[in-house]
């Protein structure tokens, strides 16, 4: 088993759907085992599946108390409002102030098959929900208000054009080259 490389922003894959987990067997049990492994490589606290270009409603998470799969997650209730620095794996080197409920109950499947039921708070709610967002297609970018969200759309269409930091909409370049 070795880790896989994370997907990063703009890859297609980290914007669909991930497709319920039908089997939970050896390969789904290997699966994890990888993810897990993936998550610490990158110094992650939480991965999703398609994270690593898995298309199946799976996430790991470790904030502290050992890693832990998540199968079929669902959140069933939300309460309260926590104001969090987040950042992403799938987007490197940025982070926001993001608001999120701070209580959470999700439920979904252990790698035995069995149900859990977990309510959490804070850091262990932000991961559930952070996590859950990406298996659902969502990036932290569409969590931004719009002038953040054009900053870190300029920030990472700059990347993706390998253009300097200090030059992220390349105009400054145009200026040099006249």
């Amino acid at each position: 088993m070795s880790a896989l490389p994370i997907r990063q922003f703009g890859d297609p894959v980290l914007k669909e759907r991930t497709r319920e987990v039908e089997n939970i067997d050896g390969s789904l049990a290997t699966l994890v085992d990888t993810m897990i492994e993936s998550m610490y490589e990158a110094r992650g606290s939480g991965l999703a599946a398609n994270q690593i270009g898995v298309q199946r409603r799976v996430f790991v998470y470790d904030v502290g108390e050992g890693a832990r799969p998540v199968i079929n997650p669902r959140i069933m209730e939300t309460d309260g409002e926590w104001t969090y620095e987040e950042g992403c794996l799938s987007i490197p080197g940025l982070s926001w102030e993001i608001v999120r409920p701070n209580a959470v109950h999700l439920v979904g499947l252990d790698l035995d098959g069995n149900e859990i039921s977990i309510e959490a708070t804070e850091l262990e709610g932000r991961a559930f929900q952070h996590e859950l967002d990406h298996l659902d297609g969502i990036l932290l970018v569409e969590r931004l208000d719009d002038d953040q969200r054009k900053e870190a759309l300029k920030i990472l269409r700059g990347r993706t054009l390998h253009l300097p930091a200090a030059d992220p909409d390349g105009i400054g370049s145009i200026f040099t080259r006249l």
